[in-house]
């Protein structure tokens, strides 16, 4: 008789429970984090367990990686696409990995993407870009409001960057402000140094893909987007739809309506929040240079709002970017505006 295991995993242990294709629960206990103590549980069970779902937390990469590696098929259960009955009146732990594990054996587990191994250290290496980059920008504005409150100096982003030390104490004479501001820039060039090495890295492993160069010829987008949409994405075919990807990417609506009204929204957060971040900065620069993206925001900005137009050059970009992955081939406008 086949088996089925379902993993609640937390920062410190977890809840192993195992249930056979009847759904009779045959075994259950809390092992702390580690792989090869969860291993040894699994090991009674040999080669009737057909399946492992892990839920989709912030740290399963170690428990995930670690059982696929000893040969076990592990399924990473989405977590916002689970819902157990509201009526519940009390659940825990056991519930949970059993409920899991029951999924499972039913054929109804809503699966999350595993995202290959050995792609995923440079993938999160340009999230880790995107990190570095948020705190040097909130260095760069602190410095900017500091320079506008005590001297009624404005400098653009990129004047800031590039201040020097000397620049620092030839604009202020108060000790105090000298060093905060000192701070401010010393910050600024430490986080610009790794940036500037994680770019470069990256670069280097994944420059030569055909769906980088292919990502190039879209308006708006340039080398760090380019390699932002690729690294997010990994396997395009696990989009059966370009619905789908767009929907993932955060480029379409989560409202819900009936007959004409808004009747509530659904999780606005589901999807890919770098990939939403990339199509958003693409849409700006996009409606910079291209003349029918620009006047087709124009037109949405006349009927709603600029928020809602950008989301539609976005909905835009995302949909031909799509293709080019799926299809490996150049951007066409003509294709942009065909629906």
């Amino acid at each position: 008789m086949e088996l089925y295991a379902g993993m609640d995993l937390h920062s410190r242990n977890t809840l192993v429970g195992v249930i056979d294709s009847s759904l009779k629960r045959v075994f259950e206990q809390r092992v702390p984090n580690d792989l090869s103590l969860i291993v040894d549980k699994l090991e009674p069970f040999g080669d009737r367990l057909a399946g492992i779902v892990v839920e989709s937390t912030y740290n399963w990469y170690w428990l995930v990686d670690g059982l696929m590696d000893r040969g076990y098929r592990v399924h990473l259960a989405n977590p916002s696409a689970i819902k157990q009955y509201e009526g519940l009146k009390h659940t825990d732990d056991r519930h949970d990995a059993f409920w899991l594990a029951h999924m499972l054996a039913l054929g109804i587990l809503p699966e999350g993407y595993i995202y290959p191994k050995e792609d995923r250290p440079v993938r999160d290496l340009l999230r880790k870009r995107s990190f570095l980059v948020k705190h040097r920008t909130a260095h760069i504005l602190s410095l900017q409001s500091m320079l506008e409150r005590e001297k009624a100096y404005k400098l653009r982003g990129n004047e800031i960057k590039s201040l020097r030390a000397e620049d620092i104490g030839r604009i202020f004479s108060e000790e105090h402000l000298v060093l905060s501001a000192q701070a401010n820039r010393a910050s600024i060039e430490f986080f610009g140094h790794h940036i500037k090495r994680i770019e470069k890295a990256v670069r280097k492993r994944v420059k030569l893909s055909k769906s980088f160069e292919y990502l190039l010829t879209v308006p708006g987008i340039g080398d760090i987007l380019a390699l932002t949409i690729m690294l997010e994405v990994g396997d395009i075919a696990r989009f059966s739809r370009v619905g789908n990807f767009s929907s993932y990417a955060r480029c379409v609506s989560s409202q819900r309506l009936s007959d004409g009204k808004k009747k509530g929204q659904g999780n606005r957060k589901n999807g890919n929040r770098y990939l939403a971040w990339a199509f958003v900065e693409a849409s700006h620069h996009a409606r910079r240079y291209n003349e029918r993206l620009r006047s087709y925001y124009q037109r949405k900005c006349a009927k709603r709002n600029q928020a809602v137009a950008t989301k539609a050059v976005c909905n835009k970009l995302a949909r031909a970017c799509y293709y080019i992955i799926r299809d490996q081939v150049a951007f066409r406008e003509e294709a942009l505006f065909c629906s």
